[in-house]
C-alpha cells in the first residue's frame, strides 16, 4: 500500500514536470498568457487598496527574513535536531534551485505598477517556491508527528492557506505574474517529493 502511495507521488511529479515545461515554453513565447491578465484584474477589483499593509504582512512570510527566522528558531526549538538540521537544509536547496531556474528561463518582471520593491528575474516565483518547500515540509512533518487529529488538521489547513495567500500576494503586488506563481509551486511539489524520499529513512 505504502508502495502504490510512494508511486502515485512520483507520477504526480512527473506529470506536473511536463506541466511544467508546457507553461516555460508559453511564458517565453509570449509576453504574458490570458489567466496571468484575469487574475491580476480580479484580484485588483476584490482587494482594496486599504489591505495593502495586510497584503505585504502576507507576503513577508514568503520572504527570505521571515523564513530564515523561523528555520533557525525551529531548530533552536525542536529536539530533535535532525529536523531541524532538515528544515534548514530544505530552505537552502530550495533557494539555490529558485535561483537556477531564475537565470535559465530570464523572464522579465510585469511592466505595471509594483506595489513592493522587487529586482532580477520573474519567473518562478521566488516567494512562492520558498514558502511551498518550507510550510510543505512542516505539513509533511506535521502530518507524520503530531497525534492529535484536531490540531494535525488545523495546522495543515492554515499552513495550506497560508502558501495560497502568499503566491496570490505577489500578483497583486505587481512583481509576478500567476503563471510565476504555477511554476513556482509546481516545480517546489516536485522538489519536495524527491526531497523527503531521499531524508525519510534519516528522520526518527
Amino acid at each position: 500500500m505504502q508502495k502504490i502511495k510512494n508511486n502515485k507521488s512520483i507520477i504526480l511529479a512527473i506529470c506536473l514536470m511536463l506541466l511544467f515545461v508546457f507553461l516555460i515554453i508559453m511564458v517565453k513565447k509570449y509576453d504574458y498568457l490570458t489567466i496571468d491578465l484575469n487574475v491580476y484584474n480580479f484580484l485588483n477589483r476584490v482587494i482594496d487598496l486599504s489591505y495593502l499593509f495586510y497584503i505585504k504582512v502576507i507576503t513577508n512570510f514568503g520572504g527570505p527574513y521571515v523564513l530564515i527566522f523561523l528555520a533557525i528558531s525551529l531548530f533552536l526549538v525542536l529536539k530533535n535536531k535532525k529536523v531541524g538540521l532538515f528544515i534548514i537544509l530544505n530552505l537552502i536547496m530550495v533557494t539555490i534551485l529558485n535561483i537556477i531556474l531564475k537565470n535559465l528561463i530570464c523572464r522579465p518582471r510585469p511592466s505595471i505598477r509594483h506595489l513592493v520593491e522587487e529586482d532580477g528575474y520573474s519567473c518562478p516565483s521566488g516567494h512562492a517556491m520558498a514558502s511551498f518547500a518550507f510550510y510543505g515540509f512542516l505539513i509533511y512533518l506535521i502530518y507524520r508527528y503530531v497525534e492529535n487529529k484536531k490540531l494535525k488538521v488545523t495546522l495543515i489547513s492554515i499552513l495550506s492557506l497560508l502558501i495560497c495567500l502568499i503566491g496570490l500576494s505577489r500578483v497583486y503586488l505587481g512583481v509576478h505574474y500567476f503563471s510565476d506563481i504555477i511554476a513556482g509551486f509546481i516545480v517546489s511539489f516536485c522538489y519536495l517529493v524527491v526531497f523527503i524520499k531521499i531524508i525519510k529513512r534519516k528522520l526518527v
